[in-house]
């Protein structure tokens, strides 16, 4: 998610409640990283943003990514992705608030959050990551998206959410509620977990 659109957001607007969809292999049982997976990840410096423009990366867009297994959330491989993405959404190039999994090329549910509502609006790495609850209230908004530049459109998103995701220390399920504009953030990132971009809500 493009940052120059976040004053637009943070003004919010009117509301209504979902029940998210949770689905995908769990975190026991889900597939190891492919070696095509970690040379994505271990490759140097910020890593490529898909874009929409380009046949290949709209397929990887679209598709519906499945959980971390335990293992990779152990490991040292996770830290080095968690790193780049911050430093892949964080670069000049890109002034975002947000990424996730297949606009870096990995079709893993794994997302990069800027958390607004906390003390120093930290950069925040959510692996295994779903929207547990939409709440009835609504916040309409302009939203862009990195993987789909120069575009941008109102949105109408909950304005609190009920996140679930694995704590990459202790690597317990936790849960976490947040509003306003973090919110807004994360169900556009985990929308992108489901193949599901801003334009196709607007």
């Amino acid at each position: 998610m493009k940052a120059g659109i976040r004053d637009f957001i943070l003004a919010g607007g009117v509301v209504m409640a979902v029940l998210a969809a949770v689905c995908g292999c769990s975190a026991d049982n889900a597939p190891r990283l492919t070696g095509a997976e970690k040379d994505i990840i271990d490759a140097a410096g910020i890593m490529r943003v898909l874009t929409v423009d380009d046949r290949k990366d709209s397929l990887v867009l679209r598709s519906e990514c499945i959980d971390f297994p335990m293992k990779a959330l152990r490991s040292e491989r996770f830290g080095r992705l968690a790193d780049r993405m911050i430093a892949t959404v964080t670069d000049s190039t890109q002034d975002g608030v947000g990424i996730a999994g297949p606009q870096v090329g990995l079709k893993r549910r794994v997302v990069a959050v800027q958390r607004f509502d906390k003390a120093g609006e930290p950069f925040e790495v959510y692996p295994n990551i779903r929207v547990e609850y939409l709440s009835d209230e609504k916040q309409t908004g302009p939203e862009g998206c990195l993987s789909i530049p120069e575009i941008y459109g109102e949105v109408e998103r909950s304005q609190t959410v009920v996140i679930s995701y694995v704590d990459i220390r202790t690597l317990d399920t936790v849960r976490d509620t947040v509003s306003g504009f973090t919110a807004v953030i994360f169900q556009h990132e985990t929308d992108h977990l489901d193949g599901i971009l801003f334009t196709d809500r607007m």
